[in-house]
């Protein structure tokens, strides 16, 4: 009965969110993404700072979309957080600078101080970042507070361990083969009206649904979950990263993971379609196979997949329902989507794809 109840509900839930709450509009987000950019770049503190750093020795993990709340049923990190301590302990102990890139504490769901309360070791981990000014903070739809909620603001210097800037995002830039390259990042909330000042979603998610979630233990964040619209979000996150000239985009707020703009899925087509050319039999079977497994968490795939330009990424989110945890790496001279997950009972890093910044300025240019 439960188990009917749960499924029921959910689909309730995805009708009624998907009726009140808009879908991305394309003139928005693109207003939203440059204005962004553009103040940043016009020295507007408040909206974010421009990180200059070496295409060989810088070190960044980007990891967005923790929803970190008071531990309860509706709290989607409990399951991450493992695998999230363990990221954050490698990376410091590898000089990596931290960028979180919004939606960090869930504050639609939950007051500061229950977060607080229930998250110690991540803002103790934040704090070694910030100690040694490796540390950037963006907001997202969901932790807006900490831009806009006088009490919250209060409270960065004692819960970072020092004075932290809050952005709408960060923009680093470094020199590749003679030719400036940009690197943009930002949450990826801009111009999706069920997420960007939208008093209803926010209602939604704390009267409704993070009580359903609470009796009813169901966590949605996996790739099936509201795939055509997370899709659609990206698609107009990549049109607008492509009309840029020497910048690369990366967001989260989808909890999609996308590498050089494409979706998993997509680059496995794109796989098959390499092997099949090659004649190399053994990779067209595992590739196959993989698209079988995998294809039903897609319900789209774009139809110009094999012309997109590498310009968009999108780190993924630290709060799937398996307990994984992907991030975007820019180290020794590449870009990389990881996963940490447990293996053998350890949290371990994996590398799911990977591409040097040289190549991907050409790819743009």
């Amino acid at each position: 009965m439960i188990a009917w109840l749960k499924q029921r509900l959910f689909k309730i839930i995805l009708w009624l969110t998907n009726k009140f709450s808009s879908s991305p509009k394309k003139d928005k987000v693109f207003e939203g993404l440059s204005k962004v950019m553009r103040g940043i770049e016009n020295g507007k503190e408040s909206k974010g700072v421009v990180i200059p750093f070496d295409e060989k020795e810088g070190r960044f993990i980007i990891f967005s979309d923790q929803h970190k709340g008071a531990g309860d049923g509706a709290d989607d990190f409990r399951l991450c957080e493992n695998n999230y301590l363990a990221a954050l302990d490698f990376y410091d102990q590898n000089n990596f600078a931290f960028i979180a890139l919004g939606d960090c504490e869930e504050l639609w769901e939950n007051r500061l101080t229950a977060v607080v309360k229930h998250q110690q070791q991540s803002f103790q981990r934040y704090q070694k970042f910030v100690a040694q000014a490796r540390f950037y903070k963006t907001i997202g739809n969901h932790d807006l507070d900490w831009k806009n909620d006088p009490l919250t603001i209060a409270q960065i210097k004692k819960l970072f361990g020092g004075d932290v800037g809050i952005y709408d995002g960060v923009l680093m830039q470094t020199t590749v083969a003679g030719k400036e390259l940009k690197i943009f990042c930002t949450h990826g909330h801009q111009g999706d009206a069920a997420s960007d000042g939208n008093w209803f979603s926010k209602f939604f998610v704390s009267k409704v649904w993070a009580p359903l979630q609470i009796w009813l233990k169901i966590n949605p964040n996996t790739p099936a979950y509201d795939a055509q619209l997370k899709t659609l979000h990206n698609r107009l996150m990549y049109e607008w990263s492509a009309e840029q000239k020497n910048v690369l985009l990366v967001t989260g707020h989808t909890h999609q993971p996308v590498f050089e703009s494409l979706t998993h899925i997509e680059r496995l087509y794109r796989q098959l379609l390499q092997a099949q050319a090659d004649g190399n039999e053994q990779l067209i079977h595992e590739t196959e196979a993989e698209i079988q497994k995998r294809k039903f968490e897609y319900n789209h795939v774009s139809k110009d997949y094999l012309s997109m330009r590498p310009t968009y990424f999108n780190s993924g989110c630290c709060c799937n329902s398996d307990g994984d945890i992907t991030g975007i790496e820019i180290e020794g001279g590449c870009l990389r989507l990881v996963k940490w997950a447990v293996n053998d009972g350890v949290s371990s890093r994996e590398v799911l794809e990977e591409e040097t910044l040289e190549a991907l300025s050409k790819a743009i240019d």
